[in-house]
């Protein structure tokens, strides 16, 4: 397969970067929807069909269930919430970088792999893991104390992972090269993450809808993990799109150039 030659754009467009997104999950809809699958949408199945069992555990009218007893198991599935979104968080970050590696390759007119995206992924996992602990504990710190601030330093950073796994440089290096990328494109970056988010707010309340015609059981579980599937990786997917796309922006780097670093 040839080298997909792409013009140097002269500014960060939201719709092209919606465009090569889409693109990428067409042509590889296995690799996609299955690594979303793996890493988000079984999780959160999980989660949720757990989250409904202890329900039935509970006998009606228990006073225990509203004392002792009822705080130990609050308790005990606080921790366990907490396990399962750390665990989610991890994931999450693997399917990112694994979906970075399937971009590059599939915009360097190349067919990625499973194994060689999971293998990119792990391979990075700690810094990856410092940048998203990282992340979150700036953005949120700034969300908590003017919002603005917060909102500022997520679309900063919102492409260092991309840089990690594609340019090496570690965590603060490839933060920093990060918030050098976006320096020019942070409002058109707004507008793309903004489109998604309300996308995926539209999606969860057509979901609930559904859901309530067919109870909130099992068939409820999977259509919501399917959603989260599929949020996941148009993100990741994005998120990637986006880096290739303010590279070229910024420095006219051509994709053959963005894949050097796996030949």
């Amino acid at each position: 397969m040839a080298s997909m030659v792409l013009e140097r754009p002269d500014k960060f467009r939201i719709g092209r970067v919606f465009n090569d997104s889409f693109a990428v999950i067409g042509r590889n809809p296995v690799l996609c929807l299955g690594s979303a699958v793996l890493f988000s949408g079984l999780p959160t199945l999980v989660f949720l069909l757990w989250m409904q069992a202890p329900e039935a555990g509970i006998a009606p009218g228990d006073p225990d269930s509203a004392t002792v007893g009822g705080s130990s198991m609050l308790s005990r599935e606080s921790v366990i919430t907490l396990g399962v979104w750390l665990m989610s968080f991890v994931l999450d970050l693997l399917l990112q970088s694994a979906l970075v590696r399937a971009t590059i390759e599939d915009l360097n007119g190349k067919q990625p792999s499973v194994g060689d995206c999971i293998k990119i992924a792990v391979g990075c996992f700690l810094p990856t893991l410092g940048i998203g602990l990282l992340a979150v504990l700036g953005a949120g710190l700034g969300l908590i104390l003017l919002i603005v601030p917060g909102i500022i330093l997520w679309l900063r950073w919102s492409v260092a992972v991309p840089v990690l796994v594609q340019e090496r440089l570690g965590v603060f290096g490839s933060m920093a090269r990060s918030s050098d990328l976006t320096k020019g494109s942070r409002w058109a970056l707004f507008g793309l993450f903004l489109v998604m988010i309300v996308a995926v707010i539209a999606i969860e309340l057509a979901l609930g809808t559904a859901t309530a015609l067919f109870g909130d059981g099992v068939v409820g579980a999977v259509m919501d993990a399917l959603v989260t599937s599929v949020t996941s990786m148009v993100m990741s997917i994005a998120t990637a799109v986006s880096y290739v796309e303010l590279r070229q922006v910024r420095e006219g780097t051509s994709v053959d150039e963005l894949a050097e670093i796996f030949s």
